[in-house]
């Protein structure tokens, strides 16, 4: 990209996500990362560190209004039982001044940790749950 304008860097104010086909109008924010798993190449001659890219690992973290039981009603009974939740989430960015939207599926996402109860008087109530990811596509990015 050559040049910019101000009202082109989107605002998360537009962001959405769905957690299997279920609109979370509760959410606040959404971040999901690749990060590559690296290991060390040792060579002879060489004083720096080298390394080769042998795979990668997805993390995320949904941040949202606490206004329902949807966590909860979505995982304790698996937990209680054994079963792992797994679930698919769709992440979309957009901004009307914006160059485009930008839109990514999240596979086989499953959340490190259930918040049964957590709260404190005269603040609003949130929450946050970090997640681990094995599969992603983007469907959308925002081009010139």
């Amino acid at each position: 990209m050559d040049s910019m304008n101000a009202q082109q860097v989107m605002s998360g104010t537009e962001g959405e996500i769905w957690i299997d086909g279920d609109y979370m109008a509760q959410v606040t924010s959404f971040k999901a990362t690749v990060n590559l798993v690296k290991q060390e190449v040792n060579q002879v001659k060489k004083r720096g560190k080298q390394y080769k890219t042998t795979g990668w690992e997805g993390k995320g973290t949904i941040k949202m209004n606490h206004v329902s039981s949807y966590m909860i009603d979505k995982m304790a009974d698996n937990i209680k039982t054994g079963h792992q939740t797994v679930c698919t989430i769709v992440a979309k960015l957009s901004d009307p001044d914006a160059i485009g939207d930008e839109r990514v599926v999240i596979r086989d996402a499953t959340f490190d940790s259930l918040t049964l109860m957590d709260w404190e008087a005269k603040k609003l109530v949130d929450e946050s749950y970090d997640f681990t990811f094995t599969d992603f596509d983007v469907l959308e990015t925002a081009d010139e």
